[in-house]
């Protein structure tokens, strides 16, 4: 697989993940304000990230990337594109801010942009959805912002702490410009 690019925009930059950045991940996953908003959480190991990493992420079905405070220099999140599917050109986009200070601060708009972006320019994505708890606000427009919109609410589609919870599914197609040059 070729050699994946840091992505640079004003206040973050983005850059492919290492097995260094384990502890960070293991951490973040584990925190209960991170965990809230993931359907999967299952108490969060090494051993199930470097699995991750070397099933999912050397493999190429994943490309993910830490995202850096450009500022203070420190990782503060992770993103990701997983299942991607080469044949129809399509990938599910996943965010996260794992240090809660840097929460609210506008990371997570820029990432979802500067991602996307190079979503669709370098790996040639057609499509790029989402699915998200419905209750979870901050992260729906932070994704508007970025360009997603909403396709569907599958209602009471997964069950969490007891209750049943809606799943709204959001997706972002590439410009038409670059849909018609990959024609």
């Amino acid at each position: 697989m070729e050699k994946l690019p840091c992505i640079t925009g004003e206040r973050v930059v983005l850059r492919p993940i290492t097995d260094g950045d384990t502890d960070h991940i293991v951490t973040w996953r584990n925190t209960p304000s991170v965990m809230q908003n993931f359907i999967f959480r299952q108490q969060f190991t090494p051993e199930m990230h470097r699995n991750w990493l070397a099933t999912k992420v050397a493999t190429g079905q994943v490309v993910q990337y830490i995202i850096v405070d450009k500022a203070e220099d420190r990782p503060v999140g992770s993103v990701y594109f997983r299942d991607i599917d080469p044949v129809n050109h399509s990938a599910e986009y996943g965010i996260f801010i794992g240090e809660e200070d840097a929460r609210g601060q506008g990371f997570g708009s820029e990432t979802a942009r500067l991602f996307t972006e190079f979503g669709f320019a370098r790996l040639g994505l057609h499509r790029i959805s989402l699915r998200l708890l419905e209750e979870n606000l901050p992260a729906r427009r932070s994704y508007e912002k970025a360009g997603f919109v909403q396709e569907g609410i599958f209602h009471d589609m997964v069950m969490l702490d007891g209750q049943y919870r809606d799943v709204v599914f959001m997706a972002k197609l590439a410009p038409v410009a670059q849909q018609e040059e990959s024609l």
